[in-house]
């Protein structure tokens, strides 16, 4: 069994390294997934990192760990963060950028990345281009997940949590053993407020208003790939790969118009 990447660097940031680093390729993968809630891009994410030997580069990763290392192995932005996680308010934009600067060498890993969760806005877009042509990167793909409204809500409200271990359920594709209770720990099951039919509906407005622009950038640059989100985890992953295969050999030129890439 080969030996996962190491996300040392991306997870603390700061100065901190990779005891582990991927294999290099001749051509590594460098790719953004981007989608609404629900769509299943962190189990798309992590089917695609193992099968291309890139690193799953996460930004909720980033958040989860923030809430558990000790403070001495925070940096000034990772504090700046937490702050606002713990007050229940959103990152602010300028802390997001901050968090994926702190980690702009991941975005060079010689075995590529399979970045999740970012950019999630156009102006995140462009900051995102310009830290990769800082390091003379270049993506190859942005693959976009699709599925009907009725279906995101239909698989995010079916969603529990247990309330010790915060292991995740699904009361159709998932339920645990015993109606209610953890698998693990054998405590009670809920579910989160931000995953009620009427919040997911909020949610995926939002995300429809922010994220359209990102779609449409990574459509002018002849990087998009659309994939349908209907199947299970296997279908959908297999499909991605089919998409990556086949996917035209184009790049954006200076003025935003696709163009032949060059042998």
């Amino acid at each position: 069994m080969k030996a996962r990447p190491d996300r040392t660097a991306w997870i603390k940031g700061g100065c901190a390294h990779c005891d582990i680093a991927p294999a290099a390729r001749i051509q590594p993968f460098r790719i953004v997934l981007i989608g609404p809630p629900g769509v299943g891009k962190g189990t798309q994410a992590a089917l695609l990192s193992g099968s291309l030997d890139a690193c799953h580069l996460s930004t909720g990763d980033v958040f989860r760990a923030i809430n558990t290392l000790p403070p001495s192995e925070l940096t000034p932005t990772m504090s700046c963060a937490l702050r606002e996680m713990r007050a229940g308010k959103l990152v602010p934009y300028e802390t997001v950028l901050s968090l994926i600067s702190e980690r702009s060498a991941c975005l060079r890993c010689r075995g590529g990345f399979i970045l999740d969760g970012f950019p999630r806005t156009f102006a995140q877009a462009v900051m995102l281009d310009e830290m990769l042509s800082g390091q003379n990167v270049r993506l190859d793909a942005v693959i976009s997940y699709e599925l009907p409204l009725k279906q995101i809500v239909s698989r995010i409200s079916g969603r529990r949590t247990c309330s010790g271990c915060q292991a995740v359920y699904h009361m159709e594709s998932h339920p645990p053993k015993t109606p209610g209770l953890c698998d693990e720990c054998s405590l009670p099951l809920f579910q989160r407020s931000d995953d009620r039919p009427e919040s997911v509906r909020v949610r995926l407005e939002v995300y429809e208003q922010s994220t359209a622009p990102v779609v449409d950038y990574y459509r002018r640059k002849g990087l998009l790939i659309s994939v349908p989100a209907d199947g299970s985890p296997k279908e959908i992953f297999e499909m991605t790969l089919r998409a990556l295969e086949q996917r035209p050999k184009t790049v954006a030129s200076k003025n935003g118009e696709v163009a032949p890439r060059k042998p």
